[in-house]
């Protein structure tokens, strides 16, 4: 099993770009992209089941005991600020009154996507500063997902606390309230990245892992499920129970989501599906 025996399973579920353009770009960027269309009927299906939408601090309030925890939560994440956000997602979200985690790159704020060098997509468009205000102000959370987005287990712990401290400090300046949730870019990061983040502030942390979030999780490595551009109904509904996660899995595994990134981020299961499916 995936979690802990009595355990309560807690999907939360990882976006990033939200495009109509999904199918035309970079392949190396597509899985990141799910098509506007896709994402209305994802957000329609949510408001209309018996599901609460949370962000992540109102889980960590729930797991800290705070608050109660509903009986069906399911939390709504954003990596990077892309600009289409702005454009594609709120519009959906404020309409179904859903509310979610936006985990942005501060240094490319009203810039472009700068660290998609390898995936040839630099140019994506990233949130502006205003932005990020109003959509704030709509009550989106918003969390640090570092200065310029490097793969943090790979720097010298200096250059990672700048990185780290750097992000919540401009955040929260611009926003003028307390920014208390991080996501660690591409998933990955290891103790002591995980003690910098702990130490700058944050109470929370997202990591990828594809995997579901027990309510007995470390609030530092939280578990998510990445959402797909070719993930039907069928299979989104499969984020939201434990008995499809085999499903997923394989899911996972056709969209082209790498071993190697999987074992990297810390996922236990990932040598055992790869054999499922090979």
């Amino acid at each position: 099993m995936f979690v802990k025996q009595g355990a309560r399973n807690i999907p939360i579920l990882m976006y990033h770009s939200i495009s109509q353009s999904a199918k035309s770009v970079h392949a190396g960027y597509w899985n990141s992209c799910v098509p506007s269309v896709s994402f209305a009927a994802q957000m329609d299906y949510l408001s209309h089941s018996m599901h609460t939408i949370l962000n992540v601090t109102q889980l960590i309030h729930a797991l800290a005991g705070k608050t109660p925890l509903p009986e069906r939560p399911v939390v709504l994440t954003f990596d990077d600020g892309y600009a289409d956000f702005y454009h594609s997602a709120l519009p959906v979200l404020s309409r179904h009154n859903l509310t979610a985690t936006v985990y942005v790159v501060t240094g490319c704020v009203g810039r472009t996507s700068l660290w998609l060098q390898r995936e040839r997509q630099t140019g994506r468009a990233i949130l502006t500063w205003n932005q990020i205000a109003e959509i704030s102000d709509s009550g989106i959370e918003y969390g640090a997902h570092t200065h310029s987005h490097p793969k943090l287990d790979t720097l010298p712990l200096t250059m990672a606390r700048e990185e780290i401290r750097l992000s919540k400090d401009l955040l929260e300046q611009h926003l003028g309230r307390q920014v208390t949730s991080f996501a660690y870019p591409y998933g990955y990061y290891t103790s002591g990245i995980r003690r910098l983040v702990k130490e700058a502030g944050f109470t929370s942390a997202c990591v990828v892992k594809y995997a579901m979030c027990s309510d007995k999780a470390d609030h530092f490595t939280l578990e998510r499920l990445a959402v797909t551009p070719n993930m039907d109904m069928k299979t989104f509904h499969a984020c939201l129970t434990q008995e499809g996660y085999s499903q997923l899995r394989r899911l996972y595994v056709r969209a082209g989501m790498p071993v190697k990134h999987a074992l990297r981020c810390g996922v236990a299961w990932a040598s055992r599906f790869y054999k499922e499916v090979r």
